[in-house]
């Protein structure tokens, strides 16, 4: 077992919760050599010898072997990450972004310096989705995956639900929790989730999948009309991010979702994450936990450096067997709900509408779309325009 020395970049809400778990652990041959921060005047929970504001003490610190990337900004963390590997250093990380917009060139650098990259707190924190999709799911037979992937608009969206607060205050209720940030764009828009998406596209299928070609819209737009109808219909409103492959072709998005009352998904509440596998003999499974938090996002990190303790490092056997076939696919139908005051959408760009409903306080109608139309649409951007998929 190697005795691993680990430079740790960023001691926010992730860098306390993996110190934190850290402690509780003996099982775990490792130890915190430098912290590298923007602040060393802020006030931190650990003697002021551990920290450091030079990123070269610890990218160019010979007894550091691995580098632990725990900061928001995506290009620093790449140029963080990049420049350890390029040193023989392992790393782990759980920017997501970085990753996701990353990826071919994160592939290609572990393999030239022959060290590890690990990443599970990039997807879902606490629930351990990459490392089963590398080790349990190494095979052809998994036909589909779906699930929650952010515990800020889960939490958001529960707490809507109950009809009792406004979107501006139950945001400002996660914000308060620390489940979303002060700009909470990345959670609510649904590009957090699209990066996370994107990354487990790759272990789900070994397709990598630029960011930009993953079609995701948030839940920014969600009013009490929308609410109102999905009660009415058993219904929960949820921020769904999936991804399906059917022969060589893959349909992925990330969209809110009505998701039938009593489903899996529908009773995942609050900061909780699920994810739903389908694949041909084992049918439907389940993962859940926490996806938000300093500790559940602490520990899927710990599980990263425990694992370099015993050399672990991705295979990416899916990535091998399909060496290039696959490819994503944007003319697939979806269902979906429209709900439009003033402004129309443009009903010539559905297939056909199932339903039209108008009265004073808004209008909707049910019809089935591609998703390249609705990704092309001008209409969907309107502020007085919301979209919900309907399975």
């Amino acid at each position: 077992m190697k005795n691993l020395k680990l430079g740790i970049f960023g001691f926010g809400c992730v860098g306390q919760g993996l110190h934190h778990v850290l402690q509780q652990s003996n099982s775990i041959n490792s130890e915190i050599v430098k912290i590298c921060i923007k602040d060393l005047n802020k006030p931190r929970s650990l003697d002021s010898s551990y920290f450091t504001d030079d990123k070269t003490e610890l990218l160019q610190n010979d007894d550091i072997n691995v580098i632990v990337e725990l900061i928001d900004d995506a290009d620093a963390a790449f140029d963080i990450v990049s420049t350890a590997m390029n040193r023989g250093k392992s790393v782990v990380s759980a920017n997501k972004k970085m990753i996701a917009e990353h990826l071919e060139e994160l592939l290609e650098l572990q393999e030239r310096n022959k060290v590890s990259f690990l990443y599970e707190a990039s997807c879902c924190a606490s629930i351990p989705i990459i490392r089963n999709l590398e080790e349990y799911y190494d095979n052809d037979l998994l036909t589909s995956l779906e699930g929650i992937f952010n515990g800020s608009t889960n939490f958001i969206l529960t707490k809507l639900s109950s009809g009792k607060q406004s979107y501006s205050e139950v945001l400002q209720e996660a914000q308060d929790l620390g489940f979303a940030e002060s700009d909470p764009t990345l959670d609510v828009e649904g590009i957090d989730p699209k990066y996370k998406l994107c990354i487990l596209l790759f272990h789900a299928f070994g397709l990598i999948a630029r960011p930009e070609d993953v079609f995701n819209y948030g839940i920014s737009k969600i009013n009490d009309f929308d609410i109102d109808y999905a009660k009415k219909h058993g219904y929960a409103i949820k921020l769904i991010s999936k991804c399906r492959r059917a022969g060589e072709k893959i349909e992925a998005y990330c969209l809110p979702s009505f998701v039938a009352n009593g489903s899996v998904l529908s009773q995942t509440s609050n900061e909780y994450n699920a994810v739903v596998l389908e694949s041909a003999f084992s049918e439907s499974q389940l993962l859940y936990g926490k996806g938000a938090g300093d500790k559940p996002t602490g520990s899927a990190v710990l599980s990263d450096i425990s694992a370099l303790n015993h050399n672990y490092k991705y295979e990416y056997k899916k990535r091998e067997k399909n060496n290039g076939k696959l490819e994503l696919c944007q003319n697939f139908h979806l269902r979906l709900y429209v709900r439009y005051n003033g402004t129309s959408p443009d009903f010539d760009d559905f297939v056909n509408i199932e339903e039209k409903y108008s009265s004073e306080r808004g209008n909707f109608l049910v019809g089935n779309i591609s998703l390249k139309k609705l990704k092309d649409s001008n209409w969907l951007k309107e502020s007085s325009i919301n979209a919900i998929v309907l399975n």
